[in-house]
């Protein structure tokens, strides 16, 4: 059962576009890397969904709550590994809740944000298979 859909086309040299229901997104790599840095990488995107579902659940928690989502920011933080393969060795996500969030509520709000779909795929791994055809 196929529960999402993303294409991914070729533009130009390192740029592609990504289709996502009718939205439409675009990667490319650094000049350094041999791109021409028209938009973020995929492995910055791969950190960038993680801290957008962090915010979506952080932000999902202060509407329950009767918090005003105003002034919620997520950041992520990531660093590649060294040695091979190429990956993301670890993520840094700090979340700043808006001004007035009680701190008393802080591991609540961190335990939800810490639940999101994206790391709870990273957490329990998820089968990928890759085919060319």
């Amino acid at each position: 059962m196929t529960s999402g859909q993303v294409s991914v086309g070729h533009v130009d040299g390192d740029v592609y576009e990504i289709h996502v229901r009718g939205h439409r997104l675009t990667v490319d790599q650094p000049v350094e890397a041999g791109g021409t840095d028209k938009a973020a990488t995929p492995t910055e995107l791969f950190a960038a969904s993680l801290a957008a579902c962090v915010a979506f659940y952080a932000g999902r928690y202060l509407d329950r709550h009767g918090h005003d989502r105003t002034g919620l920011r997520v950041h992520a933080a990531f660093d590649m590994a060294t040695d091979r393969p190429a990956r993301v060795a670890a993520i840094r996500i700090t979340v700043h809740p808006p001004a007035g969030f009680p701190t008393e509520r802080i591991p609540a709000l961190t335990a939800v944000a810490g639940h999101c779909t994206v790391h709870n795929s990273l957490v329990r791994v998820p089968e990928v298979a890759v085919s060319v055809r």
